[in-house]
């Protein structure tokens, strides 16, 4: 087996091998490139990212995904800088001035992590989400500066305008996440305004969005700034590392000692986790994503 933090990249496809246990995080269905490698080198990838408990949280992402959403006001904050491209907009403002208004598209781990920190900066914050049990549900526990508001075309449309940050944090588990923000919705926008897409590992919730590096993080359409770095924690990586351990190790080591085979009979968790099986997708969000043949993991493994 074989445990890494990101995806395979193309100078490690043919070094893994056949019936070898990959697990890690892949974003399978953003990357149809890696996808195919992996069926190629028809290993077993197990995937962090899918891993799932019954309650449907998703206890290998969540890590990363308080890091990110705890990242992504800090790192909007500083990109709304002049000097780094922004329109020069404090977000907690001071007395007199106004404060910065921070959209944030999702309410889930993420969205609920960047709306706490963007809320403590003193930004007025409004979490755009689907699920209006969740939406209520935030309206109770966030500070008084955090507003919700259902997400559709026509309300995010509305709100654009107004913003000085909008931080994507829209997941489909195992998915390619939808675009929310389109190419012709730049115009709207304040010059100098700054997009955080956080999504970006699933395809990014924003047409515009293509992955970015830390050396290079940023880029500007239609003179709004795209923050867009595919690995977000891997610039705290102290922080990252010991977050993301404490919740991979018991799974790791249950696979270890049962193999993989009975670890998926007796751990559904770890079942929804695997995406490939030899040269065979098992995941059905990945198979939709390429218009492969989905093939159940009861079916493979007998």
């Amino acid at each position: 087996m074989v445990m890494k933090v990101k995806e395979p990249i193309d100078k490690e496809y043919n070094m893994i091998k056949e019936g070898q246990i990959v697990f890690t995080y892949f974003h399978f269905a953003a990357n149809q490139t890696l996808t195919q490698a992996m069926l190629d080198s028809k290993c077993v990838a197990i995937a962090y990212e899918t891993v799932q408990r019954k309650d449907r949280s998703l206890p290998l992402l969540i890590p990363m995904s308080e890091v990110a959403g705890r990242m992504a006001p800090q790192e909007g904050a500083k990109y709304l800088e002049k000097a780094l491209g922004g329109r020069g907009v404090l977000l907690g403002g001071v007395p007199g001035t106004g404060v910065g208004e921070v959209i944030v598209l999702g309410g889930g781990m993420v969205g609920a992590n960047a709306a706490k920190i963007a809320s403590g900066l003193g930004a007025k914050v409004t979490i755009f989400d689907n699920n209006l049990y969740k939406l209520r549900y935030l309206d109770d526990v966030m500070p008084k500066n955090v507003f919700t508001m259902m997400s559709n075309e026509y309300y995010i449309r509305e709100a654009l305008p107004k913003a000085d940050l909008v931080i994507g944090a829209v997941l489909i588990p195992g998915g390619k996440a939808p675009h929310l923000i389109t190419r012709d919705m730049l115009p709207i926008m304040k010059k100098g305004s700054v997009l955080v897409d956080v999504a970006v590992d699933q395809g990014g919730c924003i047409e515009t969005t293509k992955p970015t590096t830390h050396d290079n993080p940023t880029f500007i359409i239609d003179d709004v700034v795209h923050y867009c770095v595919a690995n977000m924690p891997g610039a705290v990586p102290h922080t990252s590392t010991l977050a993301l351990t404490n919740a991979t190790l018991p799974y790791a080591v249950e696979i270890a000692n049962k193999g993989y085979e009975k670890a998926v009979k007796t751990n559904e968790e770890i079942k929804l986790g695997l995406n490939v099986i030899d040269d065979l997708v098992t995941y059905k969000a990945v198979a939709e994503a390429f218009d492969m043949e989905y093939h159940p993991v009861e079916k493979v493994i007998s």
